[in-house]
């Protein structure tokens, strides 16, 4: 019996430490360096502004928002349940590219040129906020008409929310859909 207990109590205290040093110790100190060093991003990388003299949230600089209206900037599909990783020469992924370019047509019947083809294909999450220059620029007339602004003043909007490469060479242009379309709306985000 007192064999068993002097097996016993160390495996215990053993447990309580590690759960005191792994569970609460080391989670305080991520939490805190996260909060000191990248609190925007620890915090959700919410975009805020003021409306009514209130601090209002319209949601995360890296999740996309859903956008249909045609007024806005249109983002990439989103993950609506369908998988993400269809063969892409699949009859699956043609009939939705297909329904999507479809769905574009009747949104801007105007619009000739070509669709850039990730508005009618899914990100690898589902939910990208952003998309390229090239996407955005499909957008513009249909945007400027719609609004009755004048195209360049959608450009602008547009370059005033698009992101380089990092570092000059990695990665490609984006533009933030989300920021793109509090600016159209008139919306000063901090």
């Amino acid at each position: 019996m007192t064999e068993n207990k002097s097996v016993v109590r160390p495996a215990v205290v053993g447990f309580l430490i590690l759960t005191l040093i792994t569970g609460v110790i080391y989670t305080f100190v991520c939490t805190g360096i996260g909060q000191l060093l990248f609190n925007h991003k620890a915090n959700g990388s919410m975009i805020t502004g003021t409306s009514n003299g209130q601090e209002v949230q319209y949601g995360s600089e890296f999740l996309a928002q859903p956008f249909t209206d045609p007024k806005y900037l249109i983002g990439r599909p989103w993950n609506d349940g369908t998988p993400t990783n269809l063969n892409p020469v699949g009859d699956e992924q043609e009939a939705l590219v297909q329904e999507r370019i479809d769905w574009w047509h009747g949104l801007d019947p105007e619009n000739g040129a070509d669709i850039p083809m990730e508005l009618v294909t899914v990100g690898g999450s589902g939910y990208d906020p952003e998309i390229t220059p090239a996407g955005a620029e499909y957008q513009v007339a249909r945007i400027a008409r719609e609004r009755g602004i004048s195209e360049e003043k959608v450009r602008e909007i547009i370059t005033a929310n698009t992101k380089d490469r990092a570092f000059g060479v990695l990665g490609e242009p984006t533009v933030n859909v989300l920021k793109v379309n509090l600016a159209l709306d008139g919306i000063e985000t901090e």
